[in-house]
């Protein structure tokens, strides 16, 4: 870890201009060479021909997790590394690839020494989810999400009403080699070294669907209560109508008939956790 290119997201979570800047200071501070930044949307992701061209083998990302997503899988086949900093509001990769969530603190463990890890994830054609992944109508909750992130109250609350109706509908079904018999208002998939980690979401009253449309709006909604929970090699979206699916916390269109399956990336992630606690 010598040639570093930054990637932040102003708009996630903690990753505001000032705090990049203290992380730069770090860089230097540590004698590491920053060879390019990238600040996500407004500019274009780097692809792995500009990443060798600058001579960069480690991209430093400190955005959330749907940001995180798009590096990862826009860089899948690049060669280098990847440090994870906490930017966002969950901050589930970073929380479990290092023992603390201070920035400063996590770069200063990794120049001092570190390992490089696999990461498992969800993949579902060209998508990949390595926190989670959301399909069904309770998905449509990260409109209201994303309102509250821009402070947008009349957009909120139109949200709101929208993801309600949606979520008391007729819900979605998988199939696979797990028994999941019933309509669900979401699926929840999460990425698991054995296969896939399966949560059957069923909401049938307003107290339920209340709670459930607070996990999502508060960013929690790995927490959302299951009634059906199991390990599987993979599922199949059945019906007859797209279906929106959320790739850690990002929308996307999947067509039924879509298959999902897991994975596990190469030794690319840089992890300052100590293996006790791994």
């Amino acid at each position: 870890m010598h040639n570093l290119w930054f990637i932040t997201n102003p708009s996630s979570g903690s990753a505001t201009r000032e705090k990049c800047d203290a992380i730069e200071a770090v860089f230097e501070e540590r004698g590491l060479k920053l060879v390019g930044r990238t600040g996500f949307p407004d500019e274009t992701l780097p692809d792995g021909a500009a990443l060798d061209a600058a001579g960069a083998d480690t991209v430093v990302l400190f955005a959330g997790d749907g940001t995180i997503n798009a590096v990862l899988c826009k860089l899948a086949e690049w060669g280098g590394r990847f440090l994870i900093l906490p930017g966002g509001t969950m901050n589930l990769l970073a929380r479990a690839l290092h023992d603390s969530l201070d920035p400063h603190a996590i770069i200063h463990a990794a120049n001092d020494g570190y390992r490089t890890v696999s990461m498992p994830f969800v993949e579902a054609g060209p998508h990949r989810a390595f926190v989670g992944l959301i399909i069904g109508p309770a998905a449509q909750w990260f409109r209201a999400r994303e309102a509250v992130r821009k402070r947008r109250l009349f957009s909120f609350f139109r949200a709101m009403r929208h993801a309600w109706g949606r979520t008391f509908g007729k819900g979605i079904r998988v199939s696979g080699p797990v028994r999941l018999r019933r309509r669900y208002q979401a699926v929840l998939v999460k990425p698991d070294a054995r296969g896939l980690d399966v949560a059957g979401i069923d909401a049938r009253d307003w107290r339920a669907i209340a709670e459930l449309g607070w996990n999502w709006v508060s960013g929690e909604w790995v927490n959302a209560a299951s009634v059906t929970h199991a390990l599987s090699r993979h599922l199949v979206i059945e019906g007859s109508r797209p279906v929106l699916a959320l790739f850690d916390g990002e929308p996307e269109r999947l067509e039924p008939g879509t298959r999902l399956s897991g994975g596990m990336s190469g030794e690319r992630f840089i992890a300052t956790r100590t293996k006790e606690t791994a």
